[in-house]
């Protein structure tokens, strides 16, 4: 790795977060000697990838700095010699995650872009996707660090991890960052003299807060993010804002994620799903339509910094916690973050080897995860399923077994069991076909058979 002159590749360059990501690289121009910064993305994201980049070469101008943005779709010239690789890329763009939203929510089950029916979806299409990254990056970059904020990421960094051989790979989410400073907020004091332990896995974690003078927070938080007298608690956009049950939580003693309302809250949660699917108002379409607004205030050429409208798309702060990262490893800063790293016992209720969402310094030579040890039970049981769930789906993406993506349906609690399993994930498999060469062959037996499930699929599809 060069400490001199970085060269530093984003792959899905054309996302609408890239001015964040850019932004972070620029207050920490100081810490990061970057020479190159590369923008990669396919043909169908090329328009994009010319808008933001050029609005990407616009703020470095303005910063002063001689950085070369480089616009490419060719991921193996910009990849060679890498010293940092990130990722934000979606397979099948947002009209993939509007189908993996409405074709469950259009039989009354949640779609979801990274929970439920839909989430093992993008964990279909993604997954052979970061492999084929890995084996480039073997080849033409072999000392870089992968920053992984693709979508469902715990998911993707374990297959880069554990079936990619890819170790120096990091999953980052912008929920605990969120977390963080809630909790902040309303004990009203700085983040900085509190300190946080997060555990868990992507999208499914729990954490506790203690102050600088050693005192846990963390019963106090309950009461007063979750109590009978608290307010608004969430501070997810994306994330329609059901209370969570006090009781529940206070039962727990650990701060939820805002993720586990889907699991805890399901019949509200899902019931105000069907009713934005039913006024075509999916949080796919409208993060697509806000995604439009965005570009278009991109192309404005004397634009040459961050919108403030940019907070509305949801997932703010992913970017500017990949460039702590790269950071934070550069310098070995030992930065306290949250990420997806290798368990390796610091969780002992999951397996020694599968990645999990913790709390650690990030060194010189990556996360080093503080211990949580063992969950309460009404914890542990539910993380020991999703877990399992997410280990049968990446065994699915990989080796295109239906058997076993059925199984992964059958294990999601989000999911109905049975028919409705099987008749979701048929319908899902036509609807994704052309980023799902895996499954090739069970998709032409589902289309030779079941035209009626093909018909449904090109109907809904045309409703959209």
């Amino acid at each position: 790795m060069s400490r001199n002159a970085l060269k530093i590749v984003t792959i899905g360059g054309g996302s609408s977060y890239t001015p964040e990501l850019i932004e972070g690289y620029i207050k920490r121009k100081d810490e990061l000697p970057i020479k190159e910064i590369w923008l990669v993305d396919i043909e169908a994201g090329k328009e994009k990838l010319e808008i933001v980049g050029e609005m990407a070469k616009r703020m470095v101008k303005a910063a002063g700095l001689d950085w070369t943005v480089h616009l490419t779709l060719d991921r193996r010239e910009a990849l060679k010699d890498a010293d940092y690789v990130s990722t934000q890329f979606r397979v099948g763009l947002l009209d993939a995650r509007i189908k993996d939203e409405r074709i469950p929510l259009s039989h009354g089950v949640l779609g979801q872009e990274t929970n439920g029916a839909g989430g093992m979806f993008k964990a279909f299409r993604t997954i052979p996707v970061i492999l084929d990254i890995i084996n480039d990056m073997k080849e033409l970059c072999p000392n870089a660090w992968l920053v992984n904020f693709t979508n469902p990421a715990g998911m993707v960094t374990e297959a880069a991890i554990k079936h990619g051989g890819w170790k120096k790979t990091a999953g980052l989410c912008n929920v605990p960052i969120g977390h963080r400073k809630q909790a902040a907020e309303k004990l009203g004091l700085p983040e900085e003299d509190l300190f946080f332990k997060f555990a868990g896995i992507n999208h499914f974690h729990w954490h506790r807060v203690w102050d600088k003078e050693g005192n846990e927070r963390t019963a106090e938080l309950i009461d007063l993010i979750y109590g009978p007298e608290s307010e608004s608690e969430s501070h997810l956009k994306n994330i329609h804002d059901v209370p969570f049950p006090y009781e529940q939580i206070k039962d727990l003693g650990l701060l939820p994620c805002g993720y586990h309302r889907y699991y805890y809250i399901e019949d509200e949660m899902l019931a105000h799903s069907v009713q934005e699917f039913k006024e075509g108002k999916t949080r796919a379409q409208v993060v697509k339509a806000t995604e439009a607004r965005l570009f278009e205030l991109y192309k404005d050429p004397k634009l040459d910094y961050k919108p403030k409208e940019l907070e509305q798309r949801g997932g703010t702060h992913y970017s500017d916690a990949a460039c702590e990262l790269i950071a934070s490893i550069q310098n070995d800063k030992r930065t306290d973050m949250v990420v997806s790293t290798e368990n390796n016992g610091t969780i002992t209720d999951l397996p020694y080897d599968c990645i999990v969402e913790v709390s650690g310094p990030v060194t010189g030579h990556g996360p080093e995860p503080y211990n949580w040890g063992t969950f309460p039970p009404a914890a542990r049981g539910i993380i020991q399923v999703m877990k399992g769930m997410e280990e049968t789906v990446i065994r699915a993406a990989i080796d295109g077994d239906y058997g076993a993506a059925l199984h992964a349906f059958t294990i999601n609690p989000l999911v109905p069991g049975g028919t409705m399993a099987k008749t979701l994930l048929d319908e899902l498999l036509i609807a994704h076909q052309e980023h799902l060469p895996q499954f090739a062959d069970k998709i032409k037996e589902i289309e030779a058979t079941q035209p009626e499930t093909v018909a449904y699929v090109t109907e809904l599809m045309k409703s959209n």
